[in-house]
């Protein structure tokens, strides 16, 4: 397949526009991207991760019904994200030492109707000094230094013909070796074992091989092109630390996708979307319980 920028792609989709192409969207909002704007529906990697356990396709079908308002953690990242990335919305900091008081909820909620990011006065001194720290590190900063933020990715899946899609934190530009595509995250702890657990809780290794299959599709990268997470604590001194799913967690990810993908088609034609379970469930106690219990009393 060969890429291109889609008619009308060059400029975020006017209000009511619907995408009914595949192909890369370079100035397409935030806000655009998460509503899905393909004629249809299409599945993001985040809905393709909800759609299998813990998670259920009723969950899935829920939240992307009801979507929920903004959070102060999340716009912490966001805003984390905007300084590093270049791209994104405006961040506004606010003389306030917390949102309990009714001034500070009404300062902040006027600065989210105007599209823009509220931080306390603290917080944004605070991903002012992330930013700069991860600009320090010789490796994270060579992986944002060339290249075009927040790409959103739509594209056709073969086997079930669902919508794709996927919104690229950053796109390398073309160069010698190897094609790195960075994913950056903040995180409580970026020491490897904790991002190991974190990579199997949040599902990085479906992104990274959502993501990848995104731009291998629409000819961003070669098939050689690798994914890699640059992970950075949100407390002093703001460590970051680079990390790639292996070969074997890269497989796991690929066939939960593929599981997940097979579940939005059926789910999509039936109009059912089932919960965890919908007959009595047969459940033996979690295996430490039971080896505990059995020394124990039997």
């Amino acid at each position: 397949m060969t890429t291109s920028v889609q008619a009308g792609a060059t400029s975020a989709p006017a209000a009511g526009r619907r995408v009914t192409a595949a192909g890369i969207y370079p100035s397409m909002t935030a806000e655009e991207y998460h509503a899905d704007p393909v004629e249809g529906g299409s599945l993001s990697s985040g809905g393709a991760r909800r759609l299998l356990a813990p998670g259920c396709p009723a969950l899935f079908r829920y939240e992307r019904d009801n979507p929920q308002p903004p959070k102060a953690h999340f716009e912490h990242g966001h805003a984390a994200h905007r300084l590093v990335l270049g791209d994104g919305p405006d961040l506004v900091p606010l003389d306030f030492a917390d949102w309990r008081t009714k001034d500070a909820r009404a300062e902040r909620d006027a600065v989210r109707a105007e599209g823009a990011i509220p931080l306390l006065a603290d917080d944004y001194e605070q991903v002012q000094a992330m930013a700069a720290a991860l600009r320090s590190h010789p490796t994270a900063a060579r992986l944002f230094s060339a290249g075009q933020p927040e790409l959103s990715l739509f594209w056709q899946d073969g086997p079930t013909g669902v919508m794709r899609r996927a919104r690229l934190d950053w796109c390398p530009a073309p160069g010698p070796g190897r094609t790195i595509i960075p994913d950056y995250k903040t995180c409580r702890s970026a020491e490897p074992g904790a991002l190991a657990r974190a990579m199997y809780e949040y599902g990085y290794h479906q992104q990274a091989d959502w993501y990848r299959a995104g731009a291998r599709a629409l000819d961003l990268v070669g098939d050689d092109a690798e994914f890699v997470f640059v992970c950075q604590e949100k407390t002093p001194p703001y460590l970051v630390t680079i990390f790639q799913p292996d070969a074997m967690a890269m497989r796991l990810g690929a066939a939960r996708n593929r599981a997940a993908l097979q579940r939005y088609a059926e789910c999509t034609a039936t109009g059912r979307w089932p919960g965890h379970a919908d007959d009595v469930v047969y459940l033996p106690l979690p295996p430490w319980a039971e080896n505990r219990d059995t020394e124990e009393y039997l």
